[in-house]
């Protein structure tokens, strides 16, 4: 499997510091650390342990999501029947995947 990239996309600029649209990019490594990117008049680089941890300081209740690059070659998430970028976006918007889904008629 080969690292997989991605925009950061913010579609409200919370802080007034980033802006809205796509404010980074960045790179999944295959052990699951994240490079980030970001744009704007001061850049930055910064590496994380895994792409939770930037949601849960960047994601802003949803208000930032992952926009994945190439998903044809993604491989669902373990236990799921969902790619990372869906999981990302769950995550980012506060519903959590660790509690059963229960289904309704």
């Amino acid at each position: 499997m080969k690292p997989q990239t991605f925009d950061l996309v913010r579609f409200t600029d919370v802080s007034g510091v980033s802006g809205t649209g796509v404010v980074a990019e960045g790179c999944v490594f295959t052990d699951g650390s994240v490079a980030l990117r970001w744009h704007g008049s001061n850049p930055s680089t910064a590496v994380w342990p895994d792409l939770d941890s930037i949601l849960a300081v960047h994601g802003h209740c949803g208000a930032t999501v992952v926009r994945w690059h190439d998903v044809s070659e993604m491989e669902p998430v373990p236990g799921t029947d969902l790619l990372p970028g869906e999981v990302s976006h769950i995550l980012a918007t506060g519903r959590h995947t660790h509690a059963p889904v229960v289904a309704t008629a």
